[in-house]
């Protein structure tokens, strides 16, 4: 299994349904040294906003989400999802738990 930290739209039930064709079960959890901004995407319809998390490195700094266990099929199917505007690292969250998570 795969730790996926979710901050944005991928802690949604209905994205989830979409992306991965069920509802998610996770946990609360954070990730220290980052912030979350706004980009803004080119879709069919127009531009939309979505978040995204910086690294700051500041301590005081914390995103909040939500921890999920993936496959790794369902890894490749939210890699899919976030597409060319995001990248996944992994971080270690509050919990101690090293996780994926998507940004910039």
């Amino acid at each position: 299994m795969e730790n996926l930290f979710a901050y944005g739209t991928l802690k949604d039930k209905r994205i989830q349904e979409t992306v991965f064709g069920k509802i998610l079960t996770g946990t609360p959890d954070s990730v220290t040294g980052f912030v979350t901004k706004e980009i803004k995407i080119e879709e069919e319809f127009g531009v939309t906003p979505y978040p995204i998390i910086v690294e700051t490195k500041n301590p005081e700094d914390v995103v909040s989400g939500v921890l999920y266990q993936l496959t790794e099929f369902q890894l490749q199917q939210a890699d899919t999802y976030e597409g060319m505007h995001y990248k996944r690292i992994q971080v270690k969250l509050e919990s101690n738990e090293i996780a994926w998570t998507y940004l910039r």
